[in-house]
């Protein structure tokens, strides 16, 4: 059923942004920013100035209309946001920084996703073989605790490449050159020592396990209910 299967996974995939892009952007700023006080203090300030996020289609203009921290409603004496929505943040990147501007940190990014991707469908899987009797297919309740521990296990392993990936995206519009993926490896490390590779850790599980829960749980539900 390759057709119901890509349907599914589209419909289940979106359901998951949608419920998990509030929980990225305060993840992105707390990785790429040091102005905040924790992930309360991210989420408050956020909300405050700026109320709503922007989905955007790629994960570098994504990452730099999150680190976006002027409102968006015009207010006397404050700047306007440097850019005004995904279309204009990419030609703007394009501008200034050229064709390889708008693939910094991809290396980062594939490298990441590559094994991750990996322990997440494993996990998941391993999970409802051990909580599902032979023959039967896994309740729903199983399929929500597999699909949400396999979102944070997966996450756990990203996390590392995940932050050195925000850093070089964003590299380019804070006029810092890295150079390359180990450079900002090192200075990261140099700078602020080993724990800056879990920064957004916590963020990213509290995100992880409702976002994956129910992009599993809506996925084989479409998938059963269209068989």
């Amino acid at each position: 059923m390759p057709a119901e299967e890509f349907v599914a996974g589209w419909i289940s995939g979106a359901l998951g942004l949608v419920l998990g892009h509030p929980f990225d952007t305060v993840k992105v700023r707390l990785q790429t920013q040091t102005t905040y006080r924790g992930i309360v203090d991210c989420m408050v300030k956020t909300y405050r100035h700026e109320s709503a996020y922007c989905l955007a289609p790629f994960d570098l203009i994504k990452v730099r209309l999150q680190n976006q921290t002027e409102p968006r409603a015009k207010q006397p004496g404050s700047p306007p946001p440097r850019y005004r929505g995904p279309v204009h943040c990419a030609a703007s990147i394009f501008q200034a920084e050229g064709t390889r501007g708008l693939f910094r940190g991809a290396w980062a990014l594939t490298l990441r996703d590559t094994p991750t991707l990996g322990i997440y469908f494993v996990t998941y899987e391993w999970l409802c073989r051990q909580f599902t009797p032979d023959g039967q297919n896994p309740s729903s309740g199983t399929v929500l605790v597999a699909g949400g521990f396999a979102g944070i296990t997966s996450w756990v392993a990203a996390t590392p490449l995940d932050v050195i990936k925000s850093r070089m995206q964003m590299a380019g519009l804070k006029q810092r050159a890295y150079g390359g993926l180990l450079d900002c490896m090192v200075s990261s490390a140099r700078q602020e020592g080993l724990g800056v590779f879990f920064r957004g850790l916590i963020i990213n599980s509290a995100r992880a396990f409702p976002v994956n829960a129910v992009t599993f749980l809506s996925y084989e539900y479409l998938l059963l209910s269209w068989g």
